[in-house]
């Protein structure tokens, strides 16, 4: 099991006594500040972070990042970042890919997942300080943790995506098969209410899957009750409701949902914002098993594309707060694009660019406070980056 381990000298600060290098453009309607960086001290890159959105004021704003071995969580304070808890993965050579935050609804305390290379899914509970379960899926990776408001987790391993109930240990549905994705799946999202899943992956494609049908309802409450002798009735479901190959051209390594709409980039230095089709979407159904791929393609009614810079590398990606009015991405080089989405027409979102003149590698994954007033940032240096809104 993954060791909690000691936080001194961990990190290495820099912050407000750095502010005058400060080099950041900012369009009139969003404005950040730079606060301050930190550096991880193992010396590799950071790969994914995620703030805690189930904490509400006046509770902190607590983040996570991952990187090599590390699970590292940290607590946003006036002037900085307090490092709060640290856990490394037993085998050096793991790598933490992504990590996501849920809660025991029992309890009504956070949880944290974590997964990568090893393909081995870690759950630690931060009031305990423990690693308090694992699921282990052999050697294939683990490119993508989402959470959702239900107390389920949506794991996204190589080709398939697993929807588990983590308080049972319970693989309710695998999405993937026959008209799944044919490479690796990246990135996925629940929508609002949680009957929708969209997802991307390596093989361009997008896909939508419900998780509403009456057959994984049935498997969502049998799961609360299935006993341990015996194997739970997994769930397949190999035909997604909406699928397509027509909005990028290559590795599609970042998708949301926003309401009805879906934002998703690719290596193209744009992200694109659409939405499906609805006359052409198919039901899962018996009749869609006699047709081929090319036939359960689906249009997609493209609204507009958010266009930035100097991003043609696979693996990075953006994020919204909350309330999905700002919107976050960093680039290989070092700079970070925030968009202001509270506009009435989607001609009118605008860029303010955050940049440092020691923020020089690939920013990965950015991260929001719940309200957007907090943006944070890592970089494969292994920097952790601060920046506070105007």
């Amino acid at each position: 099991m993954p060791n909690f381990i000691n936080v001194n000298s961990f990190i290495e600060s820099h912050g407000k006594k750095n502010k005058k290098n400060l080099n950041s453009s900012c369009a009139p309607s969003i404005s950040y500040r730079y606060t301050g960086h930190w550096k991880e001290n193992h010396g590799h890159p950071l790969f994914g972070i995620s703030v805690n959105h189930h904490l509400k004021p006046p509770q902190p704003t607590v983040f996570a990042t991952v990187g090599y071995n590390r699970v590292t969580i940290y607590e946003a304070i006036s002037d900085g970042i307090k490092l709060s808890q640290c856990y490394a993965d037993p085998d050096t050579e793991e790598n933490f890919y992504t990590c996501a935050w849920s809660y025991d609804n029992d309890t009504d305390r956070p949880i944290l997942a974590a997964g990568g290379f090893r393909g081995i899914i870690r759950v630690f509970s931060p009031a305990s300080m423990n690693c308090i379960k694992h699921f282990g899926h052999d050697i294939l990776r683990v490119l993508s943790l989402i959470n959702c408001y239900f107390f389920w987790q949506l794991i996204i391993i190589n080709k398939l995506l697993r929807l588990w109930n983590v308080k049972t240990e319970v693989n309710l549905v695998i999405f993937g098969g026959v008209e799944g994705h044919r490479d690796e799946v990246l990135s996925a999202d629940f929508n609002m209410d949680g009957s929708r899943i969209i997802s991307s992956g390596m093989d361009h494609s997008l896909k939508i899957w419900r998780c509403d049908t009456e057959k994984i309802k049935q498997a969502i409450n049998q799961s609360y009750t299935f006993g341990t002798k015996r194997i739970f009735p997994t769930e397949l479901c190999h035909f997604p409701y909406f699928s397509t190959r027509d909005i990028h051209r290559n590795y599609v390594d970042c998708c949301k949902w926003m309401g009805e709409f879906i934002l998703s980039k690719s290596c193209e230095n744009c992200i694109v914002f659409w939405k499906p089709d609805q006359e052409t979407s198919k039901e899962e159904t018996k009749e869609i098993i006699s047709t081929n791929l090319n036939n359960t393609e689906n249009k997609v009614v493209v609204v507009h594309k958010i266009g930035y810079k100097d991003c043609e590398i696979w693996f990075v990606r953006f994020a919204m707060d909350l309330e999905q009015k700002v919107l976050a991405l960093g680039n290989q080089v070092g700079k970070t694009y925030v968009w202001d989405l509270d506009v009435n027409q989607p001609s009118q979102i605008r860029s303010a660019v955050l940049s440092h003149p020691k923020c020089t590698s690939a920013v990965r994954q950015t991260s929001l406070s719940r309200d957007g007033s907090i943006l944070l940032s890592v970089c494969d240096d292994g920097t952790v980056w601060r920046w506070d809104k105007n």
